[in-house]
């Protein structure tokens, strides 16, 4: 399984238009060689460099395998066509908030899990909470990395 997307390499800088200085929408992603028995897909985006512990930026799940990506700017709402459902970041809020870092250089892991069921879950779940509903469904991951930096 494969994640990338067009707007940033894997490891290269990401684009302003995505950060909190910039449009603060979500950059587009594209998923590629899901295995075929995934039923859905969830996405978490963090920043392991953040100076009070790991900064979640995105959460999504539900999305159905099916789905070749994610398109630029997915509005910040609970729940999304098709059953997909955002869950809450470390700003307190539903959906994407971009890199906004306090100073120097920071990564942010793009991690997409394929699993073998679709979660039980109404919109608004924490990280901790989707990898604790995601044990014993994932088939695959892929990541990816993208830095940003003030």
């Amino acid at each position: 399984m494969k994640l990338s997307s067009p707007a940033f390499e894997d490891g290269g800088a990401i684009p302003v238009i995505y950060t909190c200085d910039g449009e603060d929408i979500s950059p587009p992603l594209v998923f590629a060689d899901v295995p075929e028995e995934a039923v859905s897909l969830a996405l978490i985006v963090d920043d392991p460099d953040a100076p009070a512990g790991t900064f979640v930026h995105w959460v999504v799940y539900n999305i159905p395998a099916t789905f070749g990506g994610l398109p630029e700017g997915i509005p910040p709402e609970p729940y999304l066509s098709d059953g997909i459902r955002q869950g809450v970041n470390s700003f307190g809020k539903i959906g994407y908030g971009g890199p906004c870092p306090p100073g120097g250089l920071h990564r942010y892991m793009f991690k997409l899990y394929a699993l073998d069921a679709p979660l039980e879950a109404e919109s608004g779940l924490s990280k901790h909470e989707l990898l604790g509903l995601m044990e014993g469904h994932v088939i695959e991951g892929a990541g990816m990395m993208g830095t940003y930096g003030r």
